[in-house]
């Protein structure tokens, strides 16, 4: 899998946030990409954060796979503008919104979806976890089970939205929906093959294996 075409590392911010509500981050995310809109030689920033129990739309998700009635949700449910149906995110899964300039890497959304597993397949090869891709779906699986979602959006070149992967959550939440719209398929969480793993471990390994597949030097 091919890195970023870049002849010398992007700069890139990374913000740790912890948790943080969905709303929040979203509002900073819109905030961001405004921002590179408006002055393209910002430096690009990734952001890992954890999120409160909370349940996303894509776009265009159809409301016919969430189970129960968002009107009457003591959840959160929200419908954003990245692609995909809909996910859930809860504390013991690492969230990555990676803001990039793709005009500085390749103006190829495929390209950058594959990126993107690539990082999280290397992350779970080094525990030696055989991190899958099936053709024709986005995400990351472990023996027939997705542990990690990846939904995004970009405006003019400029990313927003990004991962999630399950690392020690509690996967309930997902009972209540079709998690990505995938009837025939289970979600799973990394801590089912490894228990004592963590989500601080991941996220540092996360960071590692961003910087190497888009080339990028944090600032």
């Amino acid at each position: 899998m091919s890195t970023s075409t870049s002849l010398q590392p992007r700069r890139c911010k990374l913000k740790n946030l912890g948790m943080i509500s969905y709303e929040a981050a979203w509002e900073m995310q819109r905030s961001l990409v405004k921002q590179r809109i408006e002055n393209p030689l910002l430096e690009d920033t990734l952001i890992l954060l954890e999120h409160p129990p909370v349940y996303t739309l894509g776009t265009g998700s159809n409301t016919q796979f969430i189970k129960f009635d968002p009107k009457q949700s003591v959840v959160p449910v929200y419908r954003t503008e990245r692609g995909g149906e809909v996910t859930y995110h809860c504390p013991g899964q690492l969230v990555g919104y990676p803001i990039l300039n793709l005009r500085y890497y390749q103006r190829d959304l495929h390209w950058y979806l594959r990126q993107i597993e690539e990082v999280i397949i290397e992350v779970l090869n080094y525990y030696q976890l055989p991190g899958e891709r099936i053709p024709g779906l986005t995400g990351v699986w472990v023996n027939n089970c997705k542990v990690a979602a990846i939904g995004i959006k970009v405006k003019r070149w400029i990313t927003m939205h990004g991962f999630s992967i399950n690392v020690c959550p509690d996967l309930q939440g997902f009972q209540h929906i079709i998690p990505c719209g995938i009837k025939d398929k289970s979600v799973g969480s990394l801590q089912q093959f490894i228990p004592e793993i963590s989500l601080e471990e991941i996220q540092t390994r996360v960071i590692d294996s961003f910087a190497k597949h888009f080339c990028v030097e944090y600032v």
